[in-house]
């Protein structure tokens, strides 16, 4: 029998507990000799992260429960293992240092030297017996050092391959074993503005001999520099405004296909992979059209494009070998899972953990909206959806006979929303919210052009984006025009306070792990970010009046609504602070605030009880300024 429950008081098939149980992340995928890998991070063993080894449809971990794979370098980490014959090298969340498991004897034995270190983008030398990876060294009073390192698996003698820039990663060692590619960048620039990738020969004892620089400059990103087996090195460049995959022949670079769409992503952590050879002739690849990701192959030497058919949306993590490929991918009706191309058939690795009737599933839908400023941006509507629920308009319902709008706001500000199964987003449509989740201007997917539109103007363009992705949808009657919620974390966070602060469009704001202030984060945040601001707000300190007059916590006046904060205590790339002093001003001023602290998170939540706690909170704290309280 249906009910009759008003929005946002929808029982919901989703509770939190399945929230966290179904909430698996998958990353980092690798393919060697016919197995296939990949790690998992389980917020119900406390945000572990696993090595999980399929062979022959039978899947395993081949390490021991004690470790939790996981590497710190850059604060976001990534790329945290490899493979080599009977090995696997890997990084352990403890201790961040390098451990072997020498999988024929079952033992497990540290390889790295004693120190503050972390390590990541781990690769197997097998012509030197030795391992190369990108090394932060790290000190108490200045930046970690970055440099590309080897460490010889029998004498452990350390030595450095590459150093003097701010920035390294993505080491790839050519088939024939003579020539090492990497990729570079200094700051201000991140690896999305400017980045450089160079092929260095190796002499006869593997160091290096001599550099050429092979694509990249202060203006083109280099994304995912990889050899094919033919000993050629390929790269993705966006240096005709869409992310695509070139080749370089030793002397020039030629495009294998032009298209407008993105081959590439963000780099925000170490191994990230868009791309891979199914042979030496063909590529295995991703792309990405307004918000959208699909696969195809290419040809290299006919430079020949053919879409795969699949319903996926969210596809990452590509790797492949000898004719198969693997991957992470979610389609609009199933999470992500872990994927096996082969004999030009898909089929599932991991299991579909989502039990959501496809009635109960809100579908992204895209839109693309004028902003209130003259220009276009884009986003993804999800309808309040619930197969057991009729409408009320008697009592209370009469406040809210359309439902209530949470905007999202994604984190970078360089990124982007996904479109897949998430059932963060269903969380919310399966109790009567609908959700918009915007790509405001600035985010992936849609060109350089656009990307660098927030340039100079985080704090402004994004803002009235939200908004006016909020006023797009009350115009078609989508949503109730007065209950209008927006959330958002870490740089996301700075867009839901900024727009709490200086609009008047929403009734109440999430923050979690957000920006409150601009100047104190341009003092107090770590390496790889310590120069972002330059781009999307001004030089610091010479531009300081910018920082000041674009951080809420200056303007606190202005912010008349409900706010609840989430804060990991551990956080780097935000510290508590932040939202302290946000919280404290809301206190002052008597204004609603609920401030909420995890001791044992970071820089985004990884635990099952501290999601809980955050769903359940922010659930609570929405329907309370529903009911008018």
């Amino acid at each position: 029998m249906t009910q009759i429950i008003p929005y946002g008081f929808w029982p919901s098939p989703i509770s939190s507990d399945q929230l966290t149980a179904q909430s698996v992340r998958y990353s980092d995928v690798k393919l060697f000799q016919g197995k296939l890998y990949w790690i998992e991070t389980r917020p119900n063993e406390k945000g572990r992260s696993v090595l999980v080894c399929s062979d022959n449809q039978q899947q395993f971990e081949p390490l021991d429960s004690t470790n939790n794979l996981r590497t710190r370098a850059q604060e976001y980490g990534g790329s945290c293992y490899c493979l080599a014959e009977n090995c696997i090298y890997f990084v352990n969340n403890d201790d961040q240092a390098i451990y072997e498991f020498d999988i024929k004897h079952n033992f497990q034995k540290c390889i790295s030297p004693a120190g503050n270190f972390r390590y990541a983008d781990l690769l197997f030398d097998a012509k030197y017996q030795r391992l190369i990876c990108i090394r932060e060294t790290i000190n108490d009073h200045h930046f970690p050092i970055t440099e590309i390192i080897s460490i010889h698996l029998h004498s452990k003698k350390i030595s450095i391959l590459a150093s003097g820039n701010d920035f390294y990663s993505n080491p790839q060692i050519s088939p024939c074993g003579q020539f090492l590619s990497y990729l570079t960048w200094n700051h201000p620039q991140m690896p999305w503005d400017g980045s450089l990738c160079y092929q260095a020969k190796l002499n006869t004892n593997g160091e290096i001999e001599s550099t050429i620089l092979v694509a990249g400059s202060d203006h083109e990103s280099i994304f995912q520099p990889q050899w094919s087996p033919d000993g050629e090195l390929f790269f993705v460049s966006d240096r005709n405004n869409w992310w695509n995959i070139y080749a370089w022949n030793g002397s020039n670079a030629r495009c294998i296909y032009k298209m407008d769409a993105e081959f590439a992503t963000p780099q925000w952590v170490f191994g990230m992979s868009t791309y891979g050879f199914l042979n030496s002739q063909e590529i295995f690849c991703c792309y990405n059209r307004k918000g959208k990701w699909s696969l195809a192959r290419i040809n290299i030497n006919t430079s020949s494009f053919t879409s795969i058919d699949s319903d996926f949306c969210d596809i990452q993590s590509i790797a492949a070998e000898k004719e198969c490929a693997a991957f992470i991918a979610a389609s609009a009706t199933r999470s992500s899972q872990v994927f096996l191309f082969t004999a030009n058939q898909i089929e599932a690795v991991t299991e579909n953990k989502s039990t959501l009737d496809p009635n109960d599933i809100a579908i992204a839908q895209p839109i693309e909206f004028p902003t209130s400023d003259g220009e276009q941006a884009y986003g993804f509507f999800y309808a309040a959806t619930n197969s057991n629920i009729r409408l009320n308009t008697s009592g209370i319902q009469d406040k809210i006979q359309k439902p209530p709008l949470i905007v999202f706001c994604h984190g970078g500000p360089t990124g982007a929303c996904e479109t897949g199964l998430n059932l963060k987003i269903q969380f919310w449509t399966s109790r009567g919210f609908a959700v918009v989740d915007v790509n405001y201007r600035g985010s992936t997917g849609y060109g350089r052009q656009y990307r660098d539109a927030l340039k100079k103007f985080w704090g402004i363009k994004d803002v009235i984006d939200v908004g006016s992705a909020a006023d797009y949808l009350i115009k078609h009657n989508k949503v109730h025009e007065q209950l209008t919620i927006i959330r958002g974390s870490s740089a996301g966070g700075f867009t839901v306070l900024a727009a709490l602060t200086f609009s008047n469009r929403f009734s109440i704001g999430c923050s979690l792990y957000g920006i409150g202030d601009l100047e104190a984060l341009a003092k107090d945040t770590h390496k790889f970010e310590a120069h972002y601001l330059d781009s999307l707000v001004g030089q610091y300190p010479q531009e300081r009046a910018e920082y000041i007059a674009r951080s809420p916590i200056h303007h606190i006046e202005k912010l008349n609504c409900p706010v609840i904060f989430f804060q990991g205590m551990e956080d780097k790339v935000v510290p508590p602070a932040q939202a302290e002093a946000m919280v404290n001003a809301l206190k002052n001023k008597k204004i609603p605030v609920q401030y909420i602290q995890f001791n044992n998170e970071g820089h985004g939540f990884r635990q099952a009880d501290n999601i809980k706690a955050v769903y359940e909170n922010e659930l609570a704290f929405y329907q309370r300024f529903l009911m008018g309280n």
